[in-house]
Protein backbone atom coordinates (compact mmCIF):
# COMPACT_ATOMS: atom_id res chain seq x y z
CA UNK A 1 0.00 0.00 0.00
CA UNK A 2 1.19 3.47 -0.72
CA UNK A 3 1.95 5.95 1.69
CA UNK A 4 1.93 9.55 1.22
CA UNK A 5 3.94 10.68 3.77
CA UNK A 6 6.78 13.14 4.05
CA UNK A 7 9.45 13.39 6.56
CA UNK A 8 9.84 16.91 7.55
CA UNK A 9 12.32 16.73 10.54
CA UNK A 10 14.58 14.40 12.31
CA UNK A 11 12.12 11.79 13.48
CA UNK A 12 8.89 13.34 12.58
CA UNK A 13 6.96 12.41 9.86
CA UNK A 14 4.02 14.18 8.00
CA UNK A 15 1.60 11.38 6.85
CA UNK A 16 -1.55 12.35 4.23
CA UNK A 17 -4.48 9.98 5.07
CA UNK A 18 -8.12 10.47 2.93
CA UNK A 19 -8.45 14.20 3.34
CA UNK A 20 -6.67 14.30 6.92
CA UNK A 21 -3.24 14.09 8.22
CA UNK A 22 -1.32 12.29 11.29
CA UNK A 23 1.61 12.71 12.65
CA UNK A 24 4.62 10.41 13.62
CA UNK A 25 7.11 11.14 16.45
CA UNK A 26 9.73 8.54 16.28
CA UNK A 27 12.66 8.10 18.54
CA UNK A 28 14.44 5.11 19.10
CA UNK A 29 12.44 2.29 19.34
CA UNK A 30 9.07 3.68 20.44
CA UNK A 31 6.76 6.52 18.70
CA UNK A 32 4.25 8.94 19.05
CA UNK A 33 1.42 9.32 17.08
CA UNK A 34 -1.20 12.35 16.62
CA UNK A 35 -4.46 11.48 15.84
CA UNK A 36 -5.00 8.73 13.41
CA UNK A 37 -7.34 9.39 10.62
CA UNK A 38 -10.87 8.29 9.86
CA UNK A 39 -11.72 4.87 11.00
CA UNK A 40 -11.71 4.09 6.78
CA UNK A 41 -7.91 4.94 7.19
CA UNK A 42 -6.93 2.36 9.42
CA UNK A 43 -4.81 0.21 6.58
CA UNK A 44 -2.63 3.60 5.58
CA UNK A 45 -2.45 4.03 9.52
CA UNK A 46 -1.18 0.53 10.16
CA UNK A 47 1.02 0.78 6.64
CA UNK A 48 2.54 4.34 7.83
CA UNK A 49 3.90 2.89 10.98
CA UNK A 50 5.51 0.51 9.20
CA UNK A 51 6.55 3.22 6.79
CA UNK A 52 8.93 4.39 9.51
CA UNK A 53 10.16 0.83 10.66
CA UNK A 54 7.13 1.05 13.70
CA UNK A 55 4.62 -1.02 14.44
CA UNK A 56 1.40 -0.43 16.70
CA UNK A 57 3.28 -2.48 19.86
CA UNK A 58 5.83 0.67 20.00
CA UNK A 59 3.13 3.39 19.95
CA UNK A 60 3.81 4.83 23.64
CA UNK A 61 0.46 6.72 23.30
CA UNK A 62 -1.39 8.35 20.89
CA UNK A 63 -2.68 12.46 21.23
CA UNK A 64 -5.66 13.37 19.99
CA UNK A 65 -5.71 16.77 19.04
CA UNK A 66 -9.65 16.53 18.89
CA UNK A 67 -12.33 13.92 19.03
CA UNK A 68 -13.87 14.08 15.31
CA UNK A 69 -14.14 11.08 13.45
CA UNK A 70 -11.90 11.73 11.08
CA UNK A 71 -8.96 12.54 14.12
CA UNK A 72 -10.28 10.03 16.14
CA UNK A 73 -10.77 7.20 14.04
CA UNK A 74 -9.10 4.28 14.75
CA UNK A 75 -7.84 5.16 18.41
CA UNK A 76 -9.67 2.80 20.18
CA UNK A 77 -8.69 0.10 17.72
CA UNK A 78 -5.43 0.64 18.91
CA UNK A 79 -6.57 0.69 22.49
CA UNK A 80 -8.36 -2.20 22.61
CA UNK A 81 -6.21 -4.10 20.46
CA UNK A 82 -2.72 -3.17 21.57
CA UNK A 83 -3.26 -1.16 25.43
CA UNK A 84 -2.34 2.16 23.17
CA UNK A 85 -2.85 4.82 25.87
CA UNK A 86 -5.15 8.12 24.09
CA UNK A 87 -4.60 11.34 25.50
CA UNK A 88 -6.46 13.99 25.11
CA UNK A 89 -7.22 17.53 26.84
CA UNK A 90 -9.75 17.31 29.61
CA UNK A 91 -12.39 18.83 27.97
CA UNK A 92 -12.10 16.60 25.01
CA UNK A 93 -11.87 13.60 27.09
CA UNK A 94 -15.84 13.29 27.34
CA UNK A 95 -16.11 13.81 24.08
CA UNK A 96 -13.65 11.07 23.43
CA UNK A 97 -15.83 8.67 25.43
CA UNK A 98 -19.19 10.16 23.19
CA UNK A 99 -21.12 11.43 25.89
CA UNK A 100 -22.11 13.90 23.65
CA UNK A 101 -20.89 15.25 20.02
CA UNK A 102 -19.44 18.07 18.95
CA UNK A 103 -19.20 17.95 14.97
CA UNK A 104 -21.06 19.26 11.65
CA UNK A 105 -24.60 17.89 11.46
CA UNK A 106 -25.65 16.27 8.64
CA UNK A 107 -28.14 19.14 8.32
CA UNK A 108 -25.41 21.61 8.49
CA UNK A 109 -23.64 20.07 5.47
CA UNK A 110 -26.97 19.36 3.76
CA UNK A 111 -27.49 23.67 4.07
CA UNK A 112 -24.20 24.05 2.72
CA UNK A 113 -24.14 21.48 0.22
CA UNK A 114 -24.34 23.92 -2.33
CA UNK A 115 -20.91 25.13 -1.89
CA UNK A 116 -17.71 24.49 -4.04
CA UNK A 117 -16.38 21.28 -2.93
CA UNK A 118 -19.00 20.17 0.38
CA UNK A 119 -20.34 17.75 -1.60
CA UNK A 120 -17.54 15.56 -2.72
CA UNK A 121 -16.57 16.16 0.39
CA UNK A 122 -19.77 14.83 2.46
CA UNK A 123 -19.68 11.67 0.29
CA UNK A 124 -16.04 10.75 0.98
CA UNK A 125 -16.81 11.60 4.83
CA UNK A 126 -19.37 9.37 4.90
CA UNK A 127 -17.50 6.22 3.15
CA UNK A 128 -14.63 6.95 5.31
CA UNK A 129 -17.08 6.59 8.41
CA UNK A 130 -17.13 9.87 9.37
CA UNK A 131 -20.52 9.24 11.01
CA UNK A 132 -19.81 5.82 12.39
CA UNK A 133 -19.99 5.52 16.30
CA UNK A 134 -15.80 5.03 17.57
CA UNK A 135 -15.89 6.08 21.27
CA UNK A 136 -12.71 5.81 23.05
CA UNK A 137 -13.05 3.27 26.19
CA UNK A 138 -10.65 4.93 28.57
CA UNK A 139 -9.13 7.48 27.42
CA UNK A 140 -6.77 10.00 29.62
CA UNK A 141 -6.00 13.85 30.13
CA UNK A 142 -2.69 15.12 29.32
CA UNK A 143 -1.28 17.70 31.82
CA UNK A 144 -0.77 21.33 30.25
CA UNK A 145 1.98 23.62 30.70
CA UNK A 146 5.45 20.94 30.07
CA UNK A 147 6.48 18.62 27.57
CA UNK A 148 5.16 15.42 27.63
CA UNK A 149 7.62 12.36 28.31
CA UNK A 150 6.86 10.71 24.93
CA UNK A 151 8.85 10.62 21.77
CA UNK A 152 9.18 14.23 20.56
CA UNK A 153 8.72 15.95 23.94
CA UNK A 154 5.22 17.44 22.62
CA UNK A 155 4.04 20.19 24.40
CA UNK A 156 0.16 20.30 24.79
CA UNK A 157 -1.16 24.09 23.31
CA UNK A 158 -4.50 24.70 24.46
CA UNK A 159 -6.85 25.56 21.36
CA UNK A 160 -9.93 26.07 21.91
CA UNK A 161 -12.87 27.06 19.23
CA UNK A 162 -13.02 23.94 16.59
CA UNK A 163 -14.13 22.12 19.69
CA UNK A 164 -14.03 22.67 23.11
CA UNK A 165 -10.81 20.20 24.16
CA UNK A 166 -8.80 21.14 20.87
CA UNK A 167 -5.33 20.97 21.38
CA UNK A 168 -2.38 22.17 18.95
CA UNK A 169 1.17 20.18 20.24
CA UNK A 170 4.46 22.21 19.96
CA UNK A 171 7.97 20.59 19.29
CA UNK A 172 9.79 24.09 20.32
CA UNK A 173 13.53 22.21 20.05
CA UNK A 174 12.24 21.49 16.28
CA UNK A 175 10.41 25.04 15.62
CA UNK A 176 7.32 23.25 14.56
CA UNK A 177 3.54 22.87 15.42
CA UNK A 178 1.27 19.93 15.15
CA UNK A 179 -1.82 22.27 14.65
CA UNK A 180 -4.65 20.01 13.86
CA UNK A 181 -7.68 21.20 12.89
CA UNK A 182 -7.14 24.95 14.55
CA UNK A 183 -4.60 25.98 11.31
CA UNK A 184 -4.84 24.44 8.41
CA UNK A 185 -3.65 24.70 5.24
CA UNK A 186 -5.80 23.41 2.75
CA UNK A 187 -9.11 21.28 2.76
CA UNK A 188 -11.63 19.90 -0.06
CA UNK A 189 -14.54 22.60 1.19
CA UNK A 190 -11.95 25.40 1.13
CA UNK A 191 -11.37 27.61 -1.44
CA UNK A 192 -7.59 28.77 0.82
CA UNK A 193 -4.70 27.31 -0.11
CA UNK A 194 -2.22 28.48 2.77
CA UNK A 195 -2.91 29.09 6.50
CA UNK A 196 -6.36 29.62 6.91
CA UNK A 197 -9.31 28.24 9.03
CA UNK A 198 -11.53 25.75 8.24
CA UNK A 199 -14.75 27.08 6.93
CA UNK A 200 -17.36 28.23 10.05
CA UNK A 201 -19.54 25.36 9.74
CA UNK A 202 -16.80 23.21 11.54
CA UNK A 203 -16.10 24.91 14.07
CA UNK A 204 -18.08 24.96 17.73
CA UNK A 205 -17.19 28.46 18.73
CA UNK A 206 -15.71 30.55 15.93
CA UNK A 207 -14.99 33.21 17.84
CA UNK A 208 -12.89 31.21 20.07
CA UNK A 209 -11.30 29.68 17.07
CA UNK A 210 -9.89 33.30 15.75
CA UNK A 211 -8.51 33.65 19.76
CA UNK A 212 -6.69 30.73 19.70
CA UNK A 213 -4.87 31.74 16.42
CA UNK A 214 -3.38 34.44 18.86
CA UNK A 215 -1.82 31.66 20.63
CA UNK A 216 -0.75 29.50 18.62
CA UNK A 217 1.12 32.58 16.99
CA UNK A 218 2.93 33.40 19.70
CA UNK A 219 4.72 30.07 19.78
CA UNK A 220 8.20 30.32 18.78
CA UNK A 221 8.43 28.62 15.25
CA UNK A 222 8.54 28.38 11.59
CA UNK A 223 6.87 25.09 10.23
CA UNK A 224 2.97 23.73 11.01
CA UNK A 225 1.92 20.82 10.34
CA UNK A 226 -2.08 20.68 9.99
CA UNK A 227 -4.92 17.90 10.10
CA UNK A 228 -5.35 19.18 6.78
CA UNK A 229 -3.31 20.31 3.50
CA UNK A 230 0.46 19.97 3.34
CA UNK A 231 3.07 21.28 5.77
CA UNK A 232 3.83 24.83 5.62
CA UNK A 233 6.82 26.73 6.20
CA UNK A 234 7.39 30.33 7.51
CA UNK A 235 7.34 31.80 10.80
CA UNK A 236 3.86 31.12 12.73
CA UNK A 237 3.63 34.78 13.70
CA UNK A 238 3.14 35.01 10.10
CA UNK A 239 1.26 32.43 9.91
CA UNK A 240 -2.02 33.09 12.06
CA UNK A 241 -2.04 36.38 10.83
CA UNK A 242 -2.30 35.40 7.47
CA UNK A 243 -5.06 32.90 8.66
CA UNK A 244 -7.01 35.86 10.67
CA UNK A 245 -6.90 37.86 7.45
CA UNK A 246 -8.85 35.58 5.72
CA UNK A 247 -11.01 34.64 8.09
CA UNK A 248 -12.01 38.00 8.41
Amino acid sequence: MRVDMRQVTDGTYLVHGSHTNWVILAERDAVTLVDTGYPGDRELLLASLAEVGSSPEAVAAVLITHAHNDHLGSAEYLRARHGTRILLHEAEVPHARREFLHQVSVGTVLRNSWRPGVLPWALHALRSGGTAHVPVAEPEAFALGAPLDLPGRPVPVHSPGHTDGHCAFHLPDQGLLISGDALVSGHPTSPHKGPHLLPDMFHRERARALASLEVLGALDGDLFLPGHGPAHRGPLGESALQARERAV
